[in-house]
């Protein structure tokens, strides 16, 4: 299992349920790179879709704590359990956590890769990725040369579970 995130200079990853960068890019990327996976979220990350719907060509996996829960194109689970045994059968390639900050923090031990837009930026935010710099459990094994983007400077950076 992955994960994938774009996060500031302070891995700030949110504000007030928004995403804090809007960089085609990164968009591209995230969609070449979880296009027909199975992605997982919490709920306020589905929420904040254009329209609260799921990501189409994608497997929708949603965590919440509310059992009345459901959402037309999402498969709903109301624990980490359930849903690491529903995953069990997906190549482990094909599984991507996707967000919010909760859910980054309850899967990290369970991911073997972390995919990175790290934005040259620091703005305000209140939710936040771990930073994976100090992680001694992660290592940084790629980084794509320096982009920008309407004066947001950003790379890709792929980090190892050591």
């Amino acid at each position: 299992m992955k994960m994938i995130v774009c996060v500031s200079e302070d891995f700030g990853i949110g504000y007030k349920g928004d995403l804090l960068f809007s960089l085609p890019p990164d968009m591209k990327f995230f969609r070449e790179k979880t296009k027909e996976k199975a992605v997982i979220m919490g709920r306020g990350t589905l929420d904040s879709f254009p329209g609260g719907k799921p990501l189409k060509n994608r497997v929708n996996i949603v965590l919440t704590r509310d059992k009345n829960f459901a959402r037309e194109g999402a498969l709903v689970f109301n624990s980490k359990e359930e849903i690491l045994e529903y995953i069990k059968n997906f190549p482990e390639d094909d599984v991507f956590v996707i967000g919010g900050g909760q859910i980054y923090e309850m899967f990290k031990d369970d991911c073997s890769e972390a995919l990175v837009t790290k934005v040259r930026k620091k703005v305000p935010c209140d939710t936040f990725f771990f930073n994976v710099d100090k992680d001694e459990k992660w290592a940084l094994s790629d980084e794509s040369e320096l982009f920008e983007h309407e004066g947001t400077q950003f790379s890709f950076c792929t980090y190892r579970k050591i």
